[in-house]
């Protein structure tokens, strides 16, 4: 039985883990095709103003739910140089769905294709969504897995902190 608790305590502390090892943490670079086939690199992004990235898939329900409120904190910040870049998980299988999903969606910020899940394991990400926001030096200032109705509010905290700074 001990170490039956042990192995759920693992298992329970390894998104609790992740976390910790990606907060004031300098974001790791990328390199990552748009859906127009266009090379975005984070680099290019920071310097400007906060970045939320938000690590998603087509088929996660929470991700749907985060999107769109993502996408109001975008509309809001956009004009405060805040930048947003959602990070499709989808696989080659699912690809194909991202691009209509997106625009039947009506989101303005940038989507990023991972198919390999190659940055998102640069990321520490276990589940998804997995959402960050780096300040404009590019450091993570806070990182969350999941989403429940409400999260989005800690995110519109944590952005309106970095531009009174």
């Amino acid at each position: 039985m001990k170490n039956c608790s042990v192995i759920l305590f693992f298992l329970f502390s390894l998104p609790l883990f992740a976390q910790e090892q990606t907060a004031g943490r300098h974001a790791p670079d990328f390199y990552l095709d748009d859906m127009e086939g266009n090379i975005v690199a984070l680099g290019d992004i920071t310097g400007k103003g906060p970045v939320i990235i938000s690590f998603w898939a087509t088929w996660c329900k929470p991700c749907i739910e985060e999107l769109g409120e993502l996408q109001k904190l975008y509309e809001e910040f956009k004009k405060a140089n805040v930048s947003l870049l959602a990070i499709s998980t989808d696989s080659e299988r699912s690809l194909a769905k991202v691009k209509p999903f997106v625009k039947s969606r009506g989101y303005a910020f940038t989507v990023l294709l991972d198919t390999n899940s190659d940055v998102a394991r640069k990321y520490y990400v276990q589940t998804i969504p997995y959402t960050l926001v780096l300040n404009a030096e590019g450091s993570i200032v806070y990182s969350h897995t999941g989403y429940k109705k409400g999260d989005e509010v800690e995110i519109r905290r944590v952005v309106e902190h970095l531009l009174t700074r």
